[in-house]
């Protein structure tokens, strides 16, 4: 009786745990380096997800926020992008999953300068 009990509770967690939405891939790839700036984010969720807030910053720099928002959730969501020059970017999200919860999140990527294109680093 024992074993089961704790096989039920292991189950019960793994199906709470699985129960949020989080980011399954974007484009950017978090931590890719870009030889040019994308025209456009892409966030791919692993069940749909409202997103709340969406902003891009570079270092450095205030944060701009990404509009429009979605107006009902989807598995994926797309954004236009402002022009972006090369540099380090995070974006930052928001997105509340079907079950209520408030779910965070955030990728990084970097825009290579033209000179490091010109001049990769020796492997």
């Amino acid at each position: 009786m024992r074993k089961l009990l704790v096989g039920v509770t292991l189950l019960a967690c793994a199906t709470v745990a699985h129960g949020h939405a989080h980011l399954t891939s974007s484009v950017p790839a978090d931590a890719s380096t870009l030889d040019t700036a994308p025209p456009g984010l892409v966030l791919n969720f692993s069940q749909a997800a409202l997103l709340t807030a969406a902003a891009i910053q570079k270092a450095g720099a205030a944060p701009q926020s990404l509009t429009p928002l979605p107006t009902s959730a989807a598995l994926q969501v797309r954004f236009a992008l402002p022009a972006l020059e090369s540099g380090a970017y995070v974006v930052s999200w928001r997105a509340l999953s079907a079950d209520g919860h408030i779910m965070p999140g955030t990728i990084h990527f970097t825009i290579a300068a033209a000179s490091d294109r010109e001049h990769p680093a020796p492997h």
